[in-house]
């Protein structure tokens, strides 16, 4: 905003300080890092805050871990870290990191315990959900489930991948740098997993994390919400033009993928899961409360 301007100077307890003037501006505290106490020292020039913090990156070892709204177990899950995706925390507490997703930036609390060193990924789950075995054999005991596109830092060990406390087998994974190349493919994989809001595939999936993921496994990086993704995401399509497969279809609160040119892809909460249907069918069943239920189609590429 014109008018703020930031100065930077050592001080003798080697802390940082900032002298601004002028407003500060209104920013998107989904994907900006900034609360009533604290804020990322990036958004220094840009935003007064009574403090800054510059982030340290960690790692989800989890298999999955909610992105919660507020420190609390019964807050709402916003979003979902899958395992070996990074968390660059800003306040950590015994219990909690508050912070922002390395993949998109989205801010929120995540528990403490599942976070840990930053770890770099050698590969990615490709299967549903991968079986952590104990041993590089497939009848000694599981560990614990990884879910499809969790990363992780591996050996391998002939027929297995030794990782972290236990071991996956090679077939349920592929290098992390072995991209997908259709998005259509890798979201029909999902297809049956369960709604859930703010999923991101580990016990369940929404419909922009749907659309995340899916893009996300083909190399290409997207915003969170439909909102966002509506904005950011490829180019328009004009009405009059036949949707293909690939094409996005955005509706209030709703994003889904065309399978082909009449049938969308997508995780709703109709059918509390990830489903193929007529295109037609979800324009006439949000007509009832939305006079134009298709408010976007974008299209990635040519």
């Amino acid at each position: 905003m014109k008018g703020l301007t930031t100065t930077v100077r050592s001080a003798p307890s080697d802390r940082i300080h900032f002298k601004l003037e002028g407003r500060s501006v209104a920013l998107d505290r989904r994907v900006h890092a900034a609360r009533g106490d604290l804020a990322d020292l990036s958004l220094a020039g840009t935003l007064f805050s009574a403090h800054y913090a510059r982030a340290v990156e960690l790692t989800c070892v989890a298999s999955g871990v909610p992105v919660l709204a507020q420190p609390s177990t019964s807050a709402q899950a916003i979003s979902e870290l899958l395992r070996g995706e990074h968390f660059h925390a800003l306040d950590v507490t015994t219990d909690w990191a508050w912070g922002f997703c390395g993949h998109d930036g989205y801010v929120g609390y995540v528990r403490r315990e599942a976070l840990d060193v930053l770890e770099t990924a050698t590969h990615r789950i490709v299967a549903a959900a991968a079986p952590l075995f104990s041993q590089p054999d497939i009848k000694s005991p599981i560990i614990d489930y990884w879910p499809r596109g969790a990363l992780f830092g591996a050996t391998e060990q002939e027929d297995f991948l030794a990782a972290g406390d236990g071991f996956v087998h090679v077939r349920h994974a592929a290098a992390v740098d072995a991209l997908e190349q259709d998005w259509v493919e890798v979201a029909l994989r999902y297809l049956g997993q369960p709604y859930v809001w703010g999923g991101r595939g580990h016990r369940g999936v929404d419909c922009s994390g749907l659309v995340q993921v899916a893009l996300g496994q083909c190399g290409i990086a997207v915003p969170r919400d439909t909102d966002l993704q509506c904005e950011g995401i490829g180019s328009p399509v004009p009405a009059v033009e036949p949707l293909r497969r690939g094409d996005l279809v955005f509706f209030p609160g709703h994003v889904g993928f065309m399978a082909d040119s009449e049938t969308l892809l997508h995780a709703n909460a109709h059918w509390m899961a990830v489903v193929t249907e007529p295109l037609a069918d979800v324009v006439a069943r949000l007509a009832a409360s939305h006079p134009e239920p298709i408010i976007a189609r974008r299209r990635i590429g040519a």
